[in-house]
């Protein structure tokens, strides 16, 4: 398996309605070519070329072209998955190592959950925290979404504990980012996220706290929005 027949197997499955659809929903890819491939057909383009050396992999994450840059996150998650011990360490530490050629939130949401947070399940999380305080906004996004993993274990200590940190970010990708893992936190921990509301809520920008208590019931959610604004 080749590159360059990566390359020509996504193209075989470029949609341009699809294309135009997928552009609408990032506002900052006006430089970015879209084909418009599916993520079945990306899933089913990955099986076959997951073997790629990681030499490749770092083009494509380079590339200017979302699919290719897509298809190089689906990849490194096969290959963390298929990996032994050294190997998810190798594929961890590349892809931090290289985490600036992410641009977009699919980027981080598609390969931080699946990577980053199965790799720190059972080590040290410091490097959470210390992303959660970059000024890159998509290196905040890997450190809040990591922890969707560790919710789905049942931890939901550090996603409270970062999204703390990140209450006064000024990005609205992050507020969406921070909003979706307290409301997942929530699901697995409802005591404390209403903990969390009672501290926090008031002050929470209005997207993060609408996306926190999605699924409250209708009554609950509204006595939240309610609140006055601190």
């Amino acid at each position: 398996m080749t590159l360059s027949k990566a390359k020509r197997a996504l193209r075989r499955h470029a949609d341009a309605k699809k294309a135009k659809t997928y552009r609408g929903f990032f506002k900052n890819a006006e430089k970015d070519v879209f084909l418009g491939v599916t993520t079945p057909k990306m899933r089913e383009v990955s099986r076959a070329f997951w073997t790629l050396p990681l030499s490749d992999v770092k083009r494509l994450m380079a590339s200017r072209v979302h699919d290719e840059r897509s298809l190089a996150n689906s990849i490194l998650v096969l290959k963390f998955n298929k990996g032994d011990g050294a190997g998810k360490k190798e594929i961890y530490d590349f892809y931090l190592k290289h985490k600036g050629y992410i641009r977009n939130w699919d980027g981080v949401d598609d390969s931080a959950p699946y990577i980053v947070g199965p790799y720190l399940l059972d080590k040290d999380r410091t490097v959470l925290f210390k992303l959660a305080g970059s000024k890159n906004l998509w290196e905040r996004r890997i450190a809040m979404v990591s922890t969707w993993w560790f919710i789905r274990q049942g931890d939901t200590a550090d996603s409270f504990r970062l999204a703390e940190r990140l209450l006064k970010d000024e990005e609205d990708l992050i507020h969406k980012a921070v909003g979706w893992m307290l409301r997942e936190a929530g699901k697995r921990n409802l005591p404390a996220l209403k903990k969390f509301l009672a501290r926090h809520a008031p002050s929470m920008p209005r997207t993060m706290l609408r996306y926190a208590i999605e699924k409250f019931p209708e009554k609950e959610r509204r006595k939240y929005l309610q609140l006055p604004r601190a």
